[in-house]
This record gives C-alpha cells, sequence and structure tokens, in this order.
C-alpha cells in the first residue's frame, strides 16, 4: 500500500517555552505596581474617610463618662445657658470665701477633661474653696446632666462657655475683674477658646496639648482632617493675660512636650511640672504645694490678696 502522503507532518510548538519579550514582563510588573498603588490609596482614602466621619466619637468619648449624681447638694446653685435650638445646658455654681450679693469676690470657670462630667470635680472644688474662690462648672453637650443636649464640639463647647461666662459675671457675688478661666486636658482647649472671646484676670491650662489637630498624625492622617483642631497654639501668644501652665512630666495622654511648646509660645507664662500623669493631679490636700503655686500665681495678679 502507498504511504498516505495527505497527511500533514506535526511538529511541537515550542512557542510556549520562549520566555516572554522583556517588554511583556516590563508591562506586567507595571501593571502590578499600579494596581497595588490603586488598592493602597483606596484603602488609605477609605481609612481617612472613615476617621473624618467618626472622629467625633474619638475626641468626645461621652459614653465613657460615669452617670450623673441622683442628688445635687444644697450648696450647689444649678444654672443652664440656651443653645441655639432653645435646648439647655446645665452647670453647677459654688459659692466660696466671704463672697455674697454686695461683696462680691474671685470666681473660676472650671472646663473639666473628657469622659468626666461635673458632678465629679470635688479636687477643683475643694482647691478653690481653700484660696476662697467660687467656682462654676459648665457642662459639655452630650455629657452627663447634658446627655440629651445635642452633640459636643469644638464649636458648640465654646459658644456655651462663652455663655457661661456672661452669666457668672451677672452674678452679684462674682467680682467681673477677678474671673478666672481654667481648663484641663481638652477643657484646657475650650478654655483657650473661650478666652478668646472673653478676655478673664487670669488662665489656667493644665494638662492641655498645643492642639488637637496635632495629634491626628497617630492616627496616620494629616491634621487637616480634624474637624474639632482646638488650636490653643495658635491662640495663647495674642490672648495677653496672666498664663499660669501646669503639665504632669508622666503624662502619656498629653505627653509633656505639650506643655514645654506652650510655655515657650509665653514665656512670661507661668510654668511648673509636676511628678504626675494626666489623670492625677494634685490640689486638694490641706498642704499642698501645686495649690500654693496657684495661689501666689493668683496674688501676683491682684485676683487673690496676700
Amino acid at each position: 500500500m502507498e504511504a498516505d502522503d495527505s497527511k500533514e507532518t506535526l511538529t511541537p510548538d515550542v512557542s510556549a517555552d520562549r520566555p516572554a519579550p522583556a517588554s511583556v514582563c516590563v508591562s506586567r510588573r507595571r501593571c502590578r505596581l499600579i494596581a497595588g498603588g490603586v488598592f493602597v490609596t483606596l484603602a488609605y482614602s477609605l481609612w481617612c474617610g472613615g476617621l473624618y466621619l467618626f472622629q467625633d466619637g474619638l475626641v468626645f468619648p461621652a459614653a465613657l463618662a460615669p452617670a450623673p449624681d441622683s442628688n445635687v447638694p444644697d450648696t450647689i446653685v444649678q444654672l443652664a445657658v440656651e443653645t441655639e435650638q432653645g435646648r439647655s445646658v446645665p452647670g453647677f455654681f459654688i459659692r466660696h470665701g466671704a463672697a455674697a450679693e454686695g461683696k462680691p469676690g474671685p470666681a473660676v470657670i472650671f472646663f473639666h477633661g473628657n469622659a468626666e462630667i461635673i458632678d465629679f470635680q470635688s479636687r477643683v472644688e475643694e482647691m478653690y474653696g481653700r484660696l476662697g474662690v467660687s467656682v462654676l462648672l459648665p457642662e459639655y453637650r452630650g455629657y452627663g446632666r447634658a446627655r440629651h443636649v445635642g452633640s459636643p464640639s469644638q464649636e458648640a463647647l465654646v459658644a456655651d462657655g462663652v455663655k457661661f461666662y456672661d452669666e457668672l459675671i451677672k452674678r452679684p457675688d462674682v467680682d467681673p475683674a477677678r474671673v478666672i478661666i481654667h481648663g484641663y486636658s481638652i477643657g484646657g482647649g475650650v478654655a483657650a477658646q473661650v478666652a478668646t472671646q472673653r478676655r478673664p484676670a487670669a488662665l489656667i491650662l493644665e494638662a492641655t496639648f498645643t492642639s488637637l489637630a496635632s495629634f491626628a498624625w497617630r492616627y496616620g492622617v494629616p491634621p487637616a482632617l480634624s474637624r474639632h483642631p482646638f488650636r490653643t497654639d495658635e491662640v495663647l501668644p495674642g490672648l495677653g493675660v496672666p498664663l499660669f501652665i501646669a503639665h504632669g512630666r508622666h503624662d502619656t495622654i498629653v505627653p509633656v512636650e505639650h506643655g514645654r511648646r506652650l510655655h515657650a509660645l509665653v514665656p512670661t507664662s507661668t510654668y511648673i511640672e509636676l511628678e504626675q500623669g494626666h489623670m492625677d493631679l494634685p490640689g486638694d490636700a490641706p498642704e499642698d504645694p501645686y495649690r500654693e503655686e496657684i495661689r501666689k500665681f493668683l496674688v501676683r495678679n491682684r485676683i487673690l490678696g496676700e
């Protein structure tokens, strides 16, 4: 039989074993890099967007604050200011010293820290009580007795603080020329901002940050995304009021460098460092060096007598 010449001779295809051209490899690597870059950019954008939208819970952890006391002592006068929506934000006023109608005395408006409420400020009440200074404690929206009065924000807390200041100086037992603004931690940010709108006789800052925006990089986002920047560093130099700054050397929440920078911005300020952390500032003991430093500061600035 004759061979079938119509059959094609099959030859192996070796093209699959050939290495891809260099240009193809470069294109693949470039595509992988671009895809990776797009993924990282998208993930970072989502992270920044999430923090921007939900930062209120980080800045103002009102849910961590204790519930208010069921009873209000008879020594406390309850005050209130109205929000722009007509709702009431409460405050406590405690008269100290010889202050009375017809004999007004010095007073301090104290802005508390985060996760705190006005019901539990015995340290401040006792410290100023021993100095003969009356105390006004404004609550923050969303906290304690104001937990159902809107949400906290820089704008809201400062606006309420200004109104409380105005109510305080109307009292016949308060000398408007001897009103102190005192803030602790985030309350220091509120205090400094209020002092830009109402000039106090003195400003006292405890464990206060240069700005809240400066903490943004802790979460890997730029400070510009902070909706509540509390730029204490920007407002202090222009205030022109007697300034007392205290900071704990062992503060891990607001490191002591913040207090040192604020003092450097206002070199005429009185600055002390304490062997404390963030949550254990002194002031209420019968013989307390810290309270004595505050007393001397207030005497130097003619808010207290000798």
